[in-house]
């Protein structure tokens, strides 16, 4: 495919304050937006760096960055060319120069929430089975009805934290809950916008977690909730992936 020209890359002056995640932040925006297309070369990592005004590390860490979400892939000796395109409407709800922090927030909550999920299915009362239960319907009604809020979602996985019967899971998912909230917009968003087999797909998912909680299936609880952030992260960042 033809190399889109330096002169043409569209850029804001970076700041100096986290520069590696505006750098980021524009990429991804011309990558989701179409300007950089499946396939093509992304200019070098020197021209990047005089065109963002930013020294060679700091491009290097936003280009690695977009490697680990799964947007580009580098060829040694070739340069790095971009592998998925996001959801063109992405930034629609989540500010592009806070994508990369958003992302970043699926790897710790995998580990946090799948452990959280397994003890609930352990240890959950009645009173916190119906918690989630009822978590749980706010949150098809929502998507149901095309008016799903980060509120809906955050209060099933908040219903789980709570009934691991550790204190420390509510806690730290409230400590890295601004990052949170930013994820579940992101995710809901593009959920609102897609198609119903979508918005079904996130809710099976969603009960799927609640039903092994339920049935006291701690490793079912576990891969359900795993599974379940890990493909919220793909849907994000892949524009062909509805499920």
């Amino acid at each position: 495919m033809s190399e889109l020209s330096i002169s043409h890359l569209r850029v804001q002056p970076a700041k100096r304050e986290r520069l590696a995640d505006i750098v980021y932040g524009q990429l991804f925006e011309q990558i989701s937006s179409g300007d950089f297309k499946e396939g093509q070369r992304l200019p070098t990592e020197g021209e990047l760096a005089r065109a963002f005004d930013a020294s060679r590390p700091t491009v290097r860490e936003a280009l690695k960055r977009l490697q680990l979400d799964g947007l580009i892939v580098s060829r040694q000796g070739s340069g790095s060319y971009v592998k998925v395109r996001p959801p063109q409407r992405i930034t629609e709800f989540a500010p592009a120069s806070e994508i990369a922090a958003y992302l970043r927030t699926f790897e710790p909550r995998i580990v946090l929430e799948s452990e959280a999920a397994r003890l609930a299915a352990l240890r959950r009362t009645r009173g916190q089975l119906a918690d989630i239960e009822a978590a749980f319907d706010r949150l098809r009604e929502a998507i149901e009805a095309g008016t799903g809020r980060y509120e809906d979602d955050l209060a099933f996985h908040m219903a789980i934290a709570e009934a691991s019967g550790n204190t420390m899971f509510p806690k730290l998912l409230n400590a890295i809950g601004e990052a949170i909230r930013g994820t579940m917009q992101m995710a809901l968003g593009l959920t609102r916008v897609g198609s119903v087999r979508r918005q079904q797909q996130v809710l099976v998912e969603h009960q799927q977690i609640k039903e092994a909680i339920a049935a006291q299936d701690s490793d079912g609880a576990a891969v359900y909730m795993r599974y379940h952030l890990t493909r919220a992260r793909e849907r994000v960042t892949d524009a062909q992936r509805e499920l």
